[in-house]
């Protein structure tokens, strides 16, 4: 859940069309022992002072992590999105329109000095406001920016500086506040848009490697999500975890279509066994059968192997109902 965030040095920053978010724990968030420790692994590198870099494949839980460990530290969100139009002015900022002040000196009444000056004025991004105030940076999909956009970042993780364009026209270097952390995450390169990170800034920070959850995770999530019962979800995560090993790219499908199968199951009043049509259309669909390429004489047997994976886990199916009042 999200929240604007509400404190002191926030009063400064509230003209600037700026969001800073105050992050709160989502009431389905599941934290397994899986989860319990991946998440202290990375908060023990951010209190000692080193940024922490999610990594790894669509679906795998980066920016739902990179979100849960933010709101850990307690302190407010600057979220960013990489992309790749970003300029280093994107993340720092830039001069945004100009500042024009009349003066009118009429001290004697027959003679009137009118002097007239304009300025070009600075407003701050929200990398250099993160930086000023000492709020938690999550710099979701960094590699989507240019490289050359991020490397204002090497002086920012290694000598606590933030060096200011000289249009700003006040100090050359902005000392970063001591409460400032960064979180960034990042999809592999072969993933289309996505940049190779300079090799300087990756050894500033902790990379986290993220696969799969383990079973038990993945289990309780589609049950947390998706509202069905705990036996419904060990059965959808079966057949999904067993439908993964078949492709070339073990990657998919991921925990997102456990939790699709749970909820379209659900709400079509489904029942989770082999001889149940809608169940076995929920299923093709929702697994992207295009991922594996199993053929047998130039035709495509991918339905068939989603069938036969079915077959294998489904026993007295029974129809699936929605606990907890879940919305689907």
């Amino acid at each position: 859940m999200i929240a604007h965030a509400e404190m002191p040095e926030l009063e400064q920053i509230k003209n600037r069309n700026l969001t800073v978010l105050k992050l709160e724990q989502r009431p389905d968030f599941v934290e397994t022992q899986h989860v319990k420790k991946i998440a202290e692994r990375a908060v023990s590198y951010l209190k000692v002072g080193y940024p922490v870099h999610f990594s790894g494949p669509s679906g795998t839980g980066k920016t739902t992590f990179a979100m849960h460990v933010a709101q850990s530290l307690g302190r407010p969100v600057m979220l960013l999105h990489g992309d790749d139009e970003y300029g280093s002015s994107d993340l720092v900022g830039a001069d945004y329109g100009y500042r024009k002040s009349k003066v009118i000196d009429n001290y004697i009444s027959s003679v009137m000095k009118t002097e007239e000056n304009m300025m070009s004025q600075w407003v701050d991004n929200r990398l250099t406001t993160a930086c000023k105030y000492g709020f938690t940076l999550v710099y979701d999909e960094f590699t989507r920016s240019r490289p050359e956009a991020n490397n204002i970042l090497l002086t920012i993780l290694e000598e606590k500086l933030l060096e200011m364009p000289k249009a700003r026209g006040e100090e050359p270097y902005i000392q970063v506040h001591p409460g400032f952390r960064a979180i960034f995450t990042s999809n592999p390169e072969e993933y289309a848009g996505v940049h190779k990170s300079q090799d300087a800034l990756m050894d500033r920070m902790v990379s986290i490697k993220m696969g799969h959850l383990d079973r038990d995770t993945e289990i309780s999530i589609t049950e947390a999500k998706s509202g069905i019962s705990r036996k419904d979800a060990e059965v959808i995560v079966n057949i999904v975890r067993d439908f993964r090993q078949l492709g070339v790219d073990n990657h998919r499908p991921t925990i997102r279509a456990c939790i699709m199968i749970g909820k379209v199951t659900a709400y079509r009043k489904a029942c989770i066994r082999p001889d149940d049509p809608v169940f076995r259309e929920i299923c093709v669909d929702i697994l992207n059968t295009d991922t594996i390429k199993i053929m047998k004489g130039g035709k495509a047997l991918a339905n068939e192997q989603v069938y036969s994976v079915i077959e294998k886990h489904c026993r007295n199916g029974k129809k699936t109902t929605l606990l907890f009042g879940a919305s689907v």
